[in-house]
Parts: structure tokens; C-alpha cells; sequence
């Protein structure tokens, strides 16, 4: 078992923790993500029946509309939602339903961008920390 230190791009700071829920593939919230379980529900996505809820969710961006938005801030509202958010640059959608969620709930979602080098060594069940300072170490 070993330890890997990251440096990342803060988006939402914020601090969490959790086992990584790891994709290559972006991911569409509208249609793809069940937010009353928040189970991943695109049936074509590579994570399809895996459950984000308080994981480290880590998806190079996101595809499709803005209606990510609105669906992700049902699931932080529902307390659904992963730990926080990884991706490999400034995801609007994801940035948008965190400030409304912190607005609305008190309740941010932290979102820190890796360089795409990075992003490459994350793997599923890792155990991730994230500093509010965008300092992500792995363990495995």
C-alpha cells in the first residue's frame, strides 16, 4: 500500500473524503444519474449501477446540457451527491450546481480539476483525501 500526492486546480474548495468512483468517459447527469439513490443509471456508461453517493467521483467532464446542473443540485439537496467531484479542467455545470447548493443548502461540493496525467492514475476504491487547498492524496 502505498501514498500518491497530488496537486490540483481548485474549482469549489473544499475538504472530503471517500473511496474513488473512477471513469474515462464523461458523464451526463440529465438521464445518467438517479438523484434520489444516486446510482449512475446511464445504461452505455462504463459505471452504469455503481453508486456515487459520498464517493469521490472522478469524470474527465461532463456531456450534455446544463439540465447536470439542476440534477446534481437535487442530489446535494437529497444528500445523494459524491463526497466531491474530480476532472481534468474547469467543468462549468458541476461548478454552477455546487455555488447554487452552497446558496441554497449551505451545503458546497468540492470540485478540483487534474492535469489529464494526473486524472490517468486515479483508480476505483481508491481511498481519497482532498484539502480545501486542492491537494489530493491516494492510497492504496
Amino acid at each position: 500500500m502505498g501514498k500518491v500526492t497530488l496537486q490540483g486546480k481548485v474549482i469549489i474548495p473544499g475538504a472530503a473524503q471517500g473511496k474513488a468512483l473512477v471513469s474515462n468517459e464523461p458523464l451526463s447527469f440529465w438521464g445518467g444519474y438517479n438523484w434520489k439513490t444516486g446510482e449512475i443509471i446511464d445504461r452505455r456508461h462504463m459505471l452504469s449501477g455503481a453508486v456515487a453517493k459520498d464517493k469521490i467521483l472522478a469524470v474527465p467532464f461532463t456531456r450534455g446540457s446544463s439540465t447536470t446542473t439542476a440534477v446534481l443540485l437535487e442530489a446535494i439537496r437529497a444528500k445523494t451527491a459524491p463526497a466531491a467531484i474530480l476532472t481534468t479542467d474547469t467543468d462549468f455545470f458541476f461548478a454552477l450546481a455546487s455555488v447554487v447548493a452552497d446558496e441554497l443548502y449551505a451545503s458546497p461540493l468540492p470540485l478540483v480539476a487534474l492535469a489529464p496525467e494526473d486524472f490517468s492514475r486515479l483508480k476505483t476504491d481508491d481511498a481519497i483525501q482532498i484539502t480545501t487547498a486542492g491537494i489530493v492524496t491516494i492510497t492504496r
